[in-house]
């Protein structure tokens, strides 16, 4: 019988890590390629980013669980707003029409997609640096199928 590597059994015996462990005051997120700290404050009546500080309005017994609420809300509020006008910025830029962008929440997949409906970001993506959101963008954005020519009945013959 063969006999089983020692580490092996260390790692199947390790307790799993408590995803909500990281959610706390004073924890570190991703934001646009730097990192901001969150602060709990029970003055606030809405999430507020002041420099490198993120002012969630929580008291400081509030769980983990209303901690990652809060922070996640308002990230995904920022993804929503900055990665609209990455959009509108590219669309210009390649003189495409407008599409719609929806957010995805995806376990795996890419950070943006095409087709016909739209383009479809993952709301992760506004971790990244704005040079990497806007090179993501642009090419998602140059996927896009080109619109239908159609002429127009009422142009002046």
């Amino acid at each position: 019988m063969k006999t089983r590597n020692p580490q092996f059994a260390l790692r199947l015996e390790a307790p799993a890590p408590d995803p909500d462990a990281a959610w706390h005051e004073g924890a570190r997120l991703a934001y646009l390629g730097e990192h901001i700290t969150l602060e709990l404050a029970t003055d606030r009546k809405q999430a507020r980013l002041e420099g490198a500080v993120l002012h969630l309005p929580l008291p400081p017994e509030a769980t983990a669980r209303q901690v990652r609420d809060s922070a996640e809300a308002w990230l995904r509020a920022e993804a929503k707003r900055i990665l609209n006008a990455a959009v509108a910025r590219q669309s210009a830029e390649q003189g495409r029409p407008l599409p719609r962008l929806q957010l995805s929440f995806a376990a795996r997949g890419n950070w943006a997609q095409a087709d016909r409906k739209g383009l479809r970001c993952h709301w992760r993506l506004i971790e990244q640096t704005p040079q990497v959101i806007e090179q993501v963008i642009a090419r998602a954005v140059a996927q896009l199928p080109q619109p239908a020519a159609t002429q127009d009945l009422f142009a002046a013959a």
